[in-house]
């Protein structure tokens, strides 16, 4: 992945919007999730609404399937896919969506059933659809630019974690003793999500193209072969550069195969992998169904949600420090696999521990997972051109969401010995 110009050596012109960029990367990272976290963080809701339909977990398994099917079929296209027209379309359809779960609510009038769930389910596919247009087309996108920027859009991830986590905590202290408070919520968590989509929708196409340190970086990425950001660089005003991409002779461009790039990089993506795998077999399944209850009661679960994503936003901005960042291949492989100590310790505080002793093990899982995932990313080898940059950010997210999805599967382990098992 690319580095930044050092500030000597630069052209102002090359940093010139380096900080808006950070913003607006940031600002698309909690588009990219905040949808999906208000899913999870209305959970409460849609256990009351779904009592016996597991919705943490269900809906989770639903989503995920739609996600890794699409970023493998991306991931192997990435290099003829206008990623303009996929990361705004990616947007567009999380807007959608999440507009759509408040109509199927209304129309419902808050009521369960089979047909309102088999609805709500094919809204989550949706989810899952636009999670890997997003979600790939970004990182592969901002892998040709600066560490920085890639670190700021996970940041956003996280972000979209805890402010989903936070707003959710005021809303159940503000509707807790009024009628309908766990709808009214949830109502506006999902209004909320909708108008951040919009938002990015904006951001994405309208201003983010048109900051100097991004044009400077597609204009290069387009130097070396890039077709991927032609669209872009016409948003942006550079007509001449986009036209001097499609006269390329692409079969005289030297370019890792995507072959090439994974034999490469397999540790990465295996410890991407691994790491998802061990938090999305207990987050959010786990803290919503098998850790009992305690003196915290209804406020139980979404305490340990808020706890696990805010430490999760927190870690993703150590590695910003350069001392505290982790970039040893060897020691980023070690922690990933030291962490499936986690599963255990989980079952055991479960079982005999109190409330504390859970949201500190939680509040650990979201540490490890947020720091291991922007270090691993970051660390990434560099030297690579724009097209071999984009296709890698591809593969490292297809990692990615594969974890999730085996983590997700995983998760329904913890039902076995349950007596709500089925």
């Amino acid at each position: 992945m690319s580095s930044c110009p050092e500030n000597e050596n630069a052209p102002p012109t090359r940093l010139e919007g380096k900080f808006q960029a950070l913003v607006v990367c940031c600002f698309l990272g909690l588009g990219s999730l905040v949808a999906w976290n208000s899913m999870l963080t209305i959970a409460d809701y849609y256990y009351q609404v779904f009592p016996d339909y597991h919705p943490s977990r269900v809906l989770t398994l639903v989503y995920q399937p739609f996600a890794c099917a699409t970023i493998a079929i991306l991931a192997y296209y990435e290099a003829k896919i206008n990623t303009r027209k996929r990361n705004i379309f990616g947007y567009a359809l999380y807007t959608v969506s999440t507009f759509l779960l408040i109509v199927l609510d209304l129309a419902t009038k808050g009521q369960g059933g089979v047909i309102p769930y088999v609805l709500l389910c094919l809204i989550v596919a949706s989810f899952g659809l636009a999670d890997a247009h997003v979600q790939g087309g970004m990182v592969g996108d901002l892998s040709f630019m600066c560490p920085e920027f890639i670190q700021s859009f996970m940041g956003g991830l996280g972000i979209s974690g805890a402010l989903t986590s936070c707003l959710r905590l005021m809303t159940k202290a503000i509707f807790d003793k009024s009628p309908n408070g766990l709808r009214k919520g949830a109502l506006l968590f999902l209004a909320i999500s909708t108008l951040i989509e919009l938002l990015c929708i904006f951001l994405y196409a309208y201003v983010f193209p048109k900051l100097p340190i991004v044009k400077y970086y597609r204009a290069k990425a387009a130097a070396e072969g890039a077709k991927t950001v032609s669209a872009d660089l016409m948003a942006a005003g550079l007509q001449d550069k986009a036209a001097q991409v499609a006269e390329l002779d692409q079969s005289k461009i030297q370019r890792r195969s995507n072959k090439q790039l994974l034999r490469e990089n397999i540790d990465h993506g295996i410890n991407l992998y691994l790491v998802y795998v061990v938090t999305l077999s207990i987050f959010p399944g786990f803290l919503y169904e098998n850790t009992g209850e305690h003196q915290l009661g209804t406020w139980y679960p979404l305490v340990l949600v808020a706890a696990y994503n805010c430490w999760d936003t927190v870690s993703r901005y150590i590695p910003m420090i350069k001392c505290l960042a982790l970039e040893s291949r060897k020691w980023l492989t070690v922690c990933v696999l030291a962490r499936f100590a986690l599963v255990p310790a989980f079952y055991f505080t479960a079982k005999y521990a109190d409330q504390g002793w859970m949201i500190f093990l939680t509040s650990f899982l979201g540490l490890t997972n947020g720091y291991l995932t922007v270090c691993i990313l970051s660390a990434a080898p560099k030297g690579y051109n724009g097209p071999e940059s984009n296709a890698l950010g591809n593969l490292l997210v297809g990692f990615l969401l594969g974890g999730i999805f085996s983590g997700v599967c995983l998760d329904w382990l913890w039902l076995i010995p349950s007596k709500t098992a089925f």
